[in-house]
């Protein structure tokens, strides 16, 4: 049961007030259970109470579903939306969950778009219009995994495998020969331990305490370890509680093998009495951590974060992996595959078909792509969780409490039988009729079908990148002002996983007016054009740069006395030195362009200034350091024309 490891709250968080209606005496009796997750206590004492208020109907509701009871959940379920004051967005997610769980998922679509209507911004909302199309690719078994019971299971909860050396490591609520039994109060069976097992002929083998003085009093597990063994991290509840705390959350705890022993375990620095942090997931080494918490500032209930360990080998401060993979629901137990470069983790909040569901993800460095569901027969209906995968044997391991296990959650092998698809990769740059690049172009990526998938605006090296579904096709159109719009088509048909296709805008033709001027009046003056700009760290002349140059040209060869003396610049960005040798070769570039075109060459001189001249407060050094736009980058990185002589 998998809302033991991230305590949920939310019903508490967002229930009606019920001063409207008296609760019963029995209503609050059954508030006191479900507040310590005593859920089948609290069934039988809502139960008994008569007219239930609102927010006892939704406790009621949530108390049948984690006792698994589905049937009943659903029928709880119905008659709170149907209730005046039971019309609240998570109750209608709720209620569609519960559906799903089910398998009611026509039913269950009906609810998710009623709260697509109420929260259409709400990223569960999303990711649901977006996949639901998906729904038969999903529920059918598409020959990419091969799923085994294990018979190590009990009728209690196993969960949780993770590799150490040889063996596996998982967690169980399974009995031990004990005088004394300490037992939850969500479901009556034992608290969790931490086993180890022989790996054998596809099997676990020889259940077997991993480190008796690791278990304590109440859960201990899942846990991680480091390639070599010798360092490991695990969940266990808080220790600390105070009496009449009813709130009991998790943290992390590390150890390590000193003198051939387990050292005590060390705290994790984000443990919290007032929230949530658990299921950790060790990178090889032991230098990078995954984990699942409800801490604030994240976007739901529990989300995944990542922390790594800086020069002094202590963990920095945790980075969430953002919307691409957490939503409003629960992201949990992550498993990162560095050979593979593939991140596994279990949610309720993205699209799938029920409970918590198994989905997969690259990431490589800061960038996460191609998060997908990895669909039957590893999801089913109910929840599915806690996946590992050895990239060498392609095997591996997930929970799941479907029908046909022994107990509440069992773990499975899995064979993985076709690489995992992580789709591919469109990647090209927005450039004009000269091969320069084209820096804030707007580029959107649409299906065949003109249906807009995705949207993006280049950089200073007018590069994109999209990640795409194979063996379809694409069309590219890029956008910006001044220039006509660009279209480019590609496909993701074939073995190749990154597909080139470059966007070609071209300039709008532009009228060129040479505005009047009395040459006198414009001695030792900027002249009035507009002025000619460069592309980030590039000295080379823009086809927009000519168009200006060509007005200058016009005006020396109608005036040939007058003397010119061009002034370019750069941004801030970038070394004094080599800001000033970039002025230098651009105020070449533009004098070399004009000279050529010109009688009597020697009337044009130029001169760098490097960032000496900035027309904004776009600074990159001393006391004040501006965050500055592309766009007024671009103003500092000009050419500028002075007379001076007539």
């Amino acid at each position: 049961m998998k809302k033991l490891y991230i305590p949920l709250i939310a019903f508490i968080c967002f229930a009606m007030n019920s001063n409207a209606q008296e609760k019963s005496k029995k209503e609050k009796k059954g508030d006191k259970y479900y507040f310590v997750y005593s859920f089948d206590d609290a069934i039988d004492a809502y139960t008994h109470a008569k007219d239930l208020t609102v927010d006892g109907q939704r406790k009621l509701a949530d108390s049948y579903h984690q006792m698994h009871q589905h049937i009943q959940s659903e029928v709880a379920y119905s008659k709170l939306v149907n209730t005046p004051g039971g019309n609240l967005p998570e109750d209608h997610y709720n209620y569609a969950m519960i559906l799903r769980y089910d398998a009611k998922y026509d039913e269950s679509n009906k609810w998710m778009d009623k709260f697509v209507e109420q929260k259409p911004t709400d990223l569960r909302a999303k990711d649901y219009v977006l996949n639901k199309s998906k729904f038969n690719d999903l529920v059918a078994d598409q020959g990419a995994f091969k799923i085994n019971h294990l018979d190590i299971n009990t009728d209690a909860r196993d969960f949780g495998a993770s590799y150490y050396k040889e063996k596996v490591v998982f967690a169980s609520s399974r009995a031990t020969p004990k005088m004394i039994q300490r037992k939850t109060n969500r479901d009556g069976l034992p608290y969790l331990n931490i086993y180890e097992a022989d790996v054998k002929d596809n099997q676990l083998k020889n259940a077997d305490d991993f480190d008796k003085s690791i278990n304590g009093k109440m859960n201990d597990g899942p846990a991680s370890f480091t390639t070599d063994g010798n360092y490991m991290a695990f969940t266990r509840n808080t220790r600390n509680v105070a009496k009449g705390e009813k709130i009991v959350n998790l943290e992390i705890y590390f150890r390590s093998v000193e003198d051939k022993k387990w050292s005590k375990p060390v705290p994790f620095f984000l443990n919290n009495k007032d929230y949530s942090v658990g299921h950790p997931c060790l990178t090889a080494k032991g230098d990078t951590m995954y984990f699942t918490s409800n801490m604030p500032g994240g976007f739901g209930k529990a989300d995944i974060y990542r922390t790594t360990k800086d020069a002094k080998g202590e963990w920095t401060k945790p980075e969430n992996l953002g919307n691409q993979i957490n939503t409003e629901g629960d992201e949990m137990f992550p498993f990162y595959n560095g050979n593979m470069g593939a991140l596994f983790f279990s949610s309720n909040g993205r699209y799938g078909l029920g409970g918590l569901d198994v989905f997969v993800c690259s990431i490589r460095g800061q960038e996460v792509n191609n998060v997908y569901n990895v669909g039957a027969p590893v999801n089913t209906q109910n929840d599915d969780f806690a996946a590992v995968l050895d990239h060498k044997t392609k095997k591996g391991y997930f929970s799941s409490n479907r029908a046909g296990g022994k107990g509440s959650d069992d773990m499975y092998t899995v064979d993985l039988l076709k690489d995992l698809n992580f789709g591919k990769r469109i990647i090209g740059i927005a450039k004009d009729k000269t091969e320069h690049a084209i820096p804030l172009t707007f580029i959107t990526l649409s299906d065949d079908k003109g249906n807009v998938l995705d949207t993006v605006t280049t950089k200073d090296d007018g590069a994109y990148s999209f990640s795409v579904a194979s063996d379809k096709n694409f069309k590219l159109n890029g956008k910006k002002e001044k220039y006509m719009e660009g279209n480019s088509n590609a496909n993701s048909f074939g073995k190749d996983l990154i597909i080139k296709t470059d966007v070609l805008l071209t300039m709008k033709e532009e009228k060129i007016i040479v505005p009047k001027m009395e040459v006198g009046d414009d001695l030792g003056k900027v002249v009035e054009f507009n002025p000619v700009y460069y592309d980030f760290h590039e000295h080379n002349i823009r086809p927009d740069a000519q168009k200006e140059l060509d007005k200058i040209v016009k005006v020396l060869n109608e005036n040939p006395s007058m003397a010119i003396e061009l002034s370019s610049h750069t941004d801030c960005r970038a070394s004094k030195a080599y800001n000033m040798k970039l002025s230098n070769q651009r105020s070449k570039s533009a004098s070399t362009y004009i000279k050529s075109r010109i009688s009597n060459p020697n009337r044009v001189t130029s001169k760098g200034y490097g960032e000496t001249k900035l027309v904004n407060g776009c600074a990159c050094e001393g006391t004040v350091v501006a965050e500055c736009s592309e766009e007024n980058h671009q103003k500092n990185r000009r050419t500028e024309f002075i007379i001076t002589k007539k």
